[in-house]
């Protein structure tokens, strides 16, 4: 350094004098209360007239309004999405292999028949929705309006837990079954729309849609849910016979699910298929292999505990992302988009594609209306604007377009979930 000038010091972690303004502490007191409350929100959750993810958004904005006003150094929304597509991704691939794990209907048409129209007719009507909203309303290109759709589209397994299938054991209502193996889904099936919107956006020629077609579809798809399969058998028939032989101790139970997704999820992304659908049917594959084990219920109970204090630091993170200019970014239109898909487009798309199915109509709007949008549609988002393929005005409009919709969700889903919920369980007890 040349001499004569000052060198700067980061500020100490302990300095003599009275300091009341340490932001280090401010922010773990924060973060102490944060956990206190999630605790509290956490227990008996399902009997609270709210969602506890309506009291993290909350405190998230909390926690920007304090940023803001102490004028502290923190993350960007659109410079740091890099960041917050790996937070979104760990939530969601844990979200995705707990959801898997509540499954134990026997996989086939006739069972799954309200999945597969939901994720054969609903998404595929909500992306080519959203898009066209995004071109004609928003000013989008074709591209990055497909991205926007894509990203929209999947209803989210972290937050749609809430209002899906209980633990494993639990008889599956099919209202509960349809949302909760839906949400298990549609996140993976999400990703080649999203490739497609980028190929478009790159100017596609036959030969792009024919590779996209060949490997962002057909191999991605495939290879995504065979190694998901094998890895969760493979992994649950190991551990079992270690559990048996006491060689693995049962207050550790719970951890497996932590090694077992992160274990399948990388081989997927290794190999070039979707790690999201590997996860989700990991997640089967290892509860039907030891469903009836004694070592299902620690693994379960382990995996729907991460699986919750996951989503709530993530929406606590997102939350204190937000600021008054990022807000203002989608525009009345992209505002206006949040009433378009949660209103008219998704109820109207379930209530048709649904109407063969034992579902009645009231059924259909229930499924219709709790299409939640989540952490899911973070992660597409923000991989899309880190991706550097849509030009920097149109990605960050998706960026926050997509925060204004989820917050509006996480809002009004939960706060609504509980109370339809109980009605619709009355009227079911009363027909029954």
């Amino acid at each position: 350094m040349p001499s004569g000038v000052p060198m700067t010091r980061p500020a100490a972690a302990i300095a003599p004098g009275l300091d009341l303004a340490d932001e280090w502490a401010l922010g773990l007191l924060f973060l102490g209360v944060a956990v206190m409350i999630a605790i509290v929100a956490l227990t008996h959750q399902r009997s609270r007239a709210f969602s506890p993810s309506v009291i993290y958004l909350a405190l998230g904005l909390v926690g920007a309004l304090g940023t803001a006003a102490l004028d502290v150094a923190w993350l960007d929304l659109v410079e740091d999405a890099d960041i917050v597509e790996r937070l979104a991704e760990i939530t969601v691939i844990v979200a995705l292999f707990a959801t898997g794990m509540r499954l134990d209907r026997p996989v086939g048409l006739r069972g799954w028949r309200s999945t597969l129209l939901l994720l054969g007719v609903v998404m595929p009507v909500t992306i080519a929705a959203v898009a066209t909203f995004g071109v004609v309303a928003m000013g989008l290109s074709a591209g990055a309006a497909i991205v926007l759709g894509a990203a929209l589209a999947p209803t989210d397994p972290v937050l749609a837990g809430d209002l899906g299938v209980g633990p494993p054991g639990e008889e599956d209502e099919e209202t509960g079954f349809a949302l909760t193996s839906e949400a298990g889904l549609n996140d993976g099936l999400s990703f080649p729309f999203v490739y497609l919107g980028m190929v478009v956006a790159a100017g596609a020629g036959a030969g792009d849609i024919a590779e996209w077609v060949a490997v962002d579809v057909l191999y991605a798809i495939a290879g995504g849910v065979a190694i998901g399969v094998a890895g969760g058998w493979l992994i649950a028939a190991v551990a079992t016979r270690l559990r048996e032989r006491d060689l693995l101790a049962v207050e550790l139970d719970g951890w497996a699910a932590i090694g077992a997704v992160l274990a399948i999820y990388g081989v997927a992304q290794v190999a070039g298929t979707y790690g999201f659908l590997a996860a989700f049917a990991g997640g089967i594959a290892f509860r039907r292999q030891e469903r009836d084990h004694e070592y299902n219920q620690g693994v379960h109970a382990g995996a729907a505990t991460l699986e919750r204090v996951l989503e709530l630091a993530m929406i606590l993170f997102l939350g204190s992302l937000v600021t008054l200019d990022g807000l203002g970014v989608p525009g009345p239109a992209g505002w206006l988009l949040a009433g378009v898909l949660l209103l008219v487009v998704r109820p109207l798309a379930c209530l048709v594609a649904l109407a063969g199915t034992d579902l009645d109509r009231t059924e259909r709007l229930w499924v219709g209306w709790f299409g939640v949008r989540g952490v899911g549609s973070i992660y597409y988002a923000a991989a899309a604007l880190h991706s550097g393929l849509l030009p920097g005005g149109e990605a960050e409009t998706i960026m926050w377009t997509v925060v204004a919709i989820v917050a509006v969700s996480i809002v009004v889903h939960g706060i609504t979930g509980t109370p339809i919920t109980r009605r619709l369980e009355a009227r079911a007890a009363r027909d029954g």
